[in-house]
């Protein structure tokens, strides 16, 4: 019998249950997948704490690989025993799974499952928020919150094959030492730190041209004050609790502004955009620009993942393995 993570009620780690549960048929235009690995990130912990609210009961977990174990009829380009890969849609905290067809990538054999069910969500949000929200290229400076987190370090490794300046934010000295090791060209340490006034320093008084905010709550008005005029700030999470209201003053005219509220959810939708990124996600993987695993859990582990993904325990990807 194979298990699975379901999530019974919104709340914390306890309303996370395991279970057992049977393989499912596929119908046409469906896979059956085999999971190695399973990612895990914080769109994990905003479904199980209804932030982004899911039906319930729910099976969290939005990106995985592993081997195709059956095709629903009117698939063609997949058959049983490929390795694929995919991210974008929750399901994934259990041994097998349903999957749209389009959904999946074949997944070289010189990338392992591990590594690909960890990178894939980071991936494609970093393809977004470098090629999408903010063309990103030689001459760009950017400042990137948790630098030493998986997304961060990501980040870091992009941009700076993209020839940017990075200016990343870290929570303690040993965190810093990860995110220069990463390509990080200034570091700010301390959650206290004056951040305005250090991007201040660090740019020349100028501000930076885009900033990465995936920590919310107060910490997005303060990245508000680090970048110059007609900047873009993209908000992607709120790890530090929801975000105050923005008055559109804070914006403009005299700071000129851009707010921008990517979703990466949102960005896997579109088939043609997500064919192509995940391709280039696969580039990346090979060049080393996104890490490999940074720790593994067994998937009846899941919950000990999501708190110490919370608490701030962890640096780099997470994984769970069934």
């Amino acid at each position: 019998m194979d298990k699975k993570v379901e999530l019974t009620a919104v709340g914390g780690i306890d309303k996370l249950r395991v279970a057992d549960c049977i393989p499912q048929q596929p119908a046409p235009g469906e896979l059956r997948i085999r999971h190695e690995g399973i990612g895990v990130n914080f769109i994990d912990i905003y479904h199980r704490t209804g932030l982004y609210p899911l039906p319930l009961p729910a099976i969290l977990g939005v990106e995985g690989a592993g081997v195709v174990e059956a095709v629903g009829a009117d698939v063609a380009d997949f058959h049983v025993g490929d390795r694929i890969a995919y991210a974008g849609i929750p399901g994934a905290y259990a041994a097998t799974r349903l999957l749209p067809a389009w959904r999946a990538t074949k997944l070289p054999d010189d990338i392992s499952a591990k590594t690909a069910a960890a990178s894939f969500l980071r991936g494609l949000t970093a393809h977004m928020l470098l090629t999408r929200t903010y063309p990103v290229g030689r001459g760009t400076t950017l400042l990137i919150h948790a630098g030493a987190g998986g997304l961060g370090i990501t980040l870091t490794r992009w941009a700076k094959q993209l020839d940017c300046t990075v200016i990343a934010t870290v929570g303690s000295i040993e965190k810093a030492d990860i995110a220069r090791a990463n390509g990080a060209d200034h570091v700010i340490i301390g959650r206290e730190t004056d951040i305005v006034a250090e991007v201040s320093r660090l740019t020349n008084a100028k501000g930076v041209d885009y900033a990465i905010d995936g920590i919310g709550g107060e910490t997005l008005r303060k990245t508000l004050g680090c970048v110059r005029r007609f900047g873009v700030v993209a908000s992607i999470g709120q790890v530090a609790g929801p975000i105050p209201p923005v008055p559109v003053e804070e914006l403009g005219p005299i700071r000129s502004l851009s707010l921008s509220r990517p979703s990466v959810m949102a960005y896997t939708t579109e088939q043609d955009a997500y064919r192509f990124a995940t391709q280039a996600v696969i580039t990346a993987i090979r060049q080393g620009i996104i890490p490999s695993a940074g720790h593994e859990y067994g998937l009846t582990n899941a919950a000990q993942a999501q708190s110490d993904l919370e608490a701030g325990k962890t640096t780099g990807s997470l994984v769970l393995v069934p």
